[in-house]
């Protein structure tokens, strides 16, 4: 009680003497802080088991490590247990949740979000899963965000920017990078950059990025020098680059996405897990640089080495037949995107960031390396590794400025940034008419719970519209006579009148006009069927509860109707559209959304 009255006060104190937006910013800076420290403390934790577990090695008549076709499956068993007997709940991606929190729920996330991805995440990759920890790492962020905004009693708007500010500061945190920070929230959560966010986010990222430094050291994640200079000359190969990234993007969306809807029609966890135990650990023993996270086998290859590439792997007696890198090289691009939904799909946690981070970099390398050995003029492969992660990361992700700003970063120079823009852009351009969305966010877009940059499409897609279908018409039945159709109009309010089947299908509807001539001819009350009085509809005059609401809204536009027909996906009827009421509805969201 002594604590509460102490917060109490506080919060009057607070209020008094201290305005929310210089509130905000503290908050940002220790929100910032805290994000980063939990980064350092992952990335450590993680880090260190990888190298302790991979210094025990049992080889096999074959060549490769025993210990790695066991220890994924020890990941994911106790990723499983931590899940389903103490988080008692759903961990996933993270992120998808945290969009979902952002579009419908204010910006409010559970508390155990602030450790629960935190530690699964650790359990799955330090044994080897193949995922990323930038995901868990940044919707633990969040969560911090979210929650201190609610401790502290914000507004929803400004709880859903300290929730940006979590995960810039956790993103930035990771690989010392700022301004990729603040630009992941900007394009994968979709925040405006108003001079209302960016500065919070700006503090919160270098604060977590300002941590990281001092816990970690001045070293960026991939310290490289550009070899040689980026003239005219090379800028077709780069934009080949960007084609080539863009088929790899694509087949990382497509596969991700089969692998782990695979695994979800699995009702069983035992067999589930079972399965994607043993495929993971039989992949990650043959290709060895698939275990955990791969920065370390990426920055070998980003300094000229590939001594990691067949480290522990039964090909290794290969590694000298120069074709033979090349196919190993792609068969690792071809995995890693199995490797990575195999460890989701059969209940580990983990991330998307990461791979498509380490495919982006082999896939440059595999590119630089095949153009070299066809005697085409001499590339740096170091050069072409960066320019691949900064485009896959593009077309996976939909976030072209957070990836090249990213690979600039952590790399510590601004000198491949026109290549970076070349690539990215490319791949950016030839994705798009297919995946429409990022990997997070596409199936929030098919369920119509994403908010988008776009506040006019957001509004639309946000607002619910079936609290606004209206059932106070008085319906008819399709075996009733001009005498019934009468008897319904002296109850109605309305000057249209549904026409149902006896199962109650939809058949169409009466207009009071069509038939204000001869509802005062009583002999024809018990010779005229109400079915021959209905007025002809289009698809036009209908919708359906599953129509997406862009196509509602442009029925009201196009047709110039005032009234839309609102049917089930099985034809039943459902009540009525009204597009003053809809419309008045969307200014009352958009307001609503202009406040916060």
């Amino acid at each position: 009680m002594a604590l509460y009255g102490l917060y109490k006060r506080f919060i009057v104190w607070r209020m008094r003497h201290m305005s929310d937006r210089v509130f905000l910013l503290i908050l940002s800076v220790a929100v910032g802080l805290l994000a980063g420290i939990a980064a350092v403390v992952l990335k450590t934790l993680v880090h260190v088991t990888n190298r302790w577990l991979l210094g025990f090695n049992i080889p096999t008549f074959v060549g490769g490590n025993l210990l790695i076709l066991v220890y994924p499956a020890i990941g994911i068993l106790l990723t499983i247990l931590f899940v389903r007997f103490i988080v008692k709940g759903h961990i996933g991606h993270g992120l998808p949740s945290v969009l979902l929190s952002l579009s419908r729920r204010g910006g409010v996330l559970p508390a155990r979000n602030m450790y629960t991805s935190l530690i699964a995440s650790t359990l799955t990759v330090a044994f080897g899963g193949s995922v990323g920890l930038e995901a868990p790492i940044a919707s633990t962020g969040s969560a911090i965000g979210s929650n201190i905004g609610r401790f502290f009693r914000l507004s929803p708007h400004d709880v859903k920017l300290l929730l940006g500010c979590g995960a810039a500061g956790a993103i930035a945190g990771i690989f010392k990078a700022p301004i990729a920070g603040v630009l992941f929230v900007i394009e994968v959560f979709m925040f405006d950059m108003t001079a209302t966010s960016i500065l919070p986010l700006m503090l919160s990222a270098i604060s977590a990025a300002t941590v990281a430094y001092f816990l970690m050291g001045s070293e960026v994640q991939f310290a490289f020098s550009v070899v040689g200079d980026v003239g005219l000359s090379q800028i077709p190969f780069y934009i080949v680059l960007g084609i080539f990234c863009a088929f790899v993007s694509l087949y990382f969306l497509r596969v991700t996405d089969w692998v782990e809807g695979w695994y979800a029609r699995r009702r069983s966890v035992g067999s589930r897990a079972l399965i994607g135990a043993v495929s993971l650990g039989l992949m990650i023993f043959l290709f060895p640089p698939l275990f955990g996270e791969g920065y370390s086998f990426l920055t070998e290859l980003l300094n000229g080495s590939d001594d990691l590439l067949f480290e522990h792997s039964v090909f290794s007696s290969f590694s000298d037949v120069g074709w033979v890198a090349l196919v190993y090289l792609l068969v690792l691009i071809l995995m890693k995107a199995v490797a990575t939904a195999t460890t989701i799909g059969c209940g580990g946690v983990g991330g998307t960031f990461g791979p498509s981070l380490i495919i982006g970099g082999v896939s440059g390398y595999f590119f630089c390396m095949l153009c070299n050995q066809m005697g085409l003029p001499e590339q740096s492969t170091a050069n072409f590794a960066l320019v691949g992660m900064a485009a896959v990361m593009t077309g996976v992700m939909h976030a072209p400025f957070m990836a090249i700003f990213l690979i600039a970063e952590i790399t510590g120079g601004y000198a491949l940034m026109v290549p970076l823009f070349v690539a990215s852009s490319i791949t950016y351009l030839c994705v798009s008419p297919f995946e429409r969305h990022s990997i997070y966010a596409r199936k929030l877009a098919e369920q119509g719970d994403l908010l988008t940059h776009d506040k006019d499409t957001s509004a639309w897609q946000l607002m619910d519209l079936r609290k606004l279908i209206e059932t106070n018409f008085v319906v008819v039945r399709e075996g009733d006579m001009l005498s019934d159709l009468v008897e319904a109009i002296k109850f109605s309010r309305r000057n249209v009148f549904p026409v149902l089947a006896d199962d109650d299908k939809f058949l169409g509807v009466i207009h009071l006009d069509d038939v204000r001539q001869i509802m005062f001819r009583p002999e024809l009350y018990d010779t005229t069927p109400v079915l021959s009085l209905m007025r002809d509809i289009t698809e036009g005059d209908i919708v359906r509860l599953s129509d997406p609401p862009a196509e509602i809204v442009n029925k009201f536009k196009v047709g110039n109707r005032y009234n839309l027909i609102v049917i089930d996906d099985d034809g039943y009827y459902q009540g009525f559209l009204s597009r003053a009421n809809t419309f008045s509805a969307y200014r009352r969201f958009v307001s609503s959304l202009s406040e916060e």
